[in-house]
């Protein structure tokens, strides 16, 4: 959207650009990409093929709520891991809370990885 002034001192017009505020879609779009970012430190694919992100939640405020599991509850990254999601995440344009909620209900299993990710650990 453009907004035009004009002063009536001087023919020049002054033109600016409206940047429309972003929206949960488009939030939820680029979380899941952060997603894909992030690696378990003992498996080479990232978690969200490896099909340890549950829910991506983003609100109509730009809070963003994930639910994720481990692929063990003695996993080493069981601390670092969410503080990482939970930073990168944070870093996104217009994110205002991040959440990472961490369970094992369900528990996971290699049942929840994508094809792509079983295809690269040798499971197909």
């Amino acid at each position: 959207m453009e907004e035009t002034t004009e002063n009536k001192e001087s023919t020049e017009l002054i033109t600016t650009e409206i940047k429309p505020l972003r929206n949960f879609v488009d939030v939820q779009n680029e979380a899941v990409q952060v997603l894909q970012s992030v690696y378990d430190p003992e498996i080479p694919v990232n978690i969200y093929e490896l099909g340890l992100i549950y829910e991506v939640n983003v609100s109509h405020e730009l809070n963003i709520e994930i639910v994720m599991s481990l692929t063990s509850p003695f996993c080493p990254a069981a601390q670092s891991m969410p503080a990482e999601i939970k930073e990168k995440l944070g870093a996104m344009e217009g994110v205002k809370e991040v959440e990472v909620k961490v369970t094992f209900d369900p528990p996971w299993s290699q049942d929840l990885m994508s094809e792509s990710a079983k295809l690269q650990l040798g499971f197909l």
